[in-house]
């Protein structure tokens, strides 16, 4: 069985856990210095860990990733009811708006935004065919 868990690099832990407990409407099911999860699903969490905690975790191991500051890197993509409301709720928490919701060629609704560290947000809906 796989479990995932998507982990998000961000600037501001606080900050970051603030935007994502206001744009899903959801309590975080862990919040301690260096790690805050959301369940997003059953077994399936997302994860914020500041830059700071993975340059202590791998050091040089890996790439520092602040020369990419708000170039998109990764995208979150949620389907979920009602995606324009959680667009929305991105936005009035300081997203930047990159595309409104549309019906997109792969058959959802989708809206676009980029969140407070510059990782691109999606949320989505499955149209429905007649």
């Amino acid at each position: 069985m796989i479990q995932p868990q998507f982990i998000l690099f961000v600037k501001d832990q606080e900050k970051s856990t603030s935007f994502y407990k206001s744009v899903l409407d959801l309590e975080p099911v862990l919040n301690v210095p260096g790690m805050t999860e959301f369940e997003l699903c059953k077994d399936c969490k997302l994860g914020l860990m500041p830059v700071a905690g993975k340059k202590k975790m791998f050091g040089e191991k890996i790439p520092d990733s602040t020369s990419a500051d708000g170039i998109p890197r990764t995208e979150l993509y949620l389907i979920v009811e009602k995606p324009l409301l959680f667009h929305q709720r991105a936005i009035k928490m300081g997203a930047k708006e990159v595309s409104g919701l549309e019906k997109r060629g792969w058959g959802h609704n989708a809206a676009y935004s980029l969140d407070l560290d510059g990782h691109l947000l999606a949320f989505a809906e499955v149209v429905k065919s007649n």
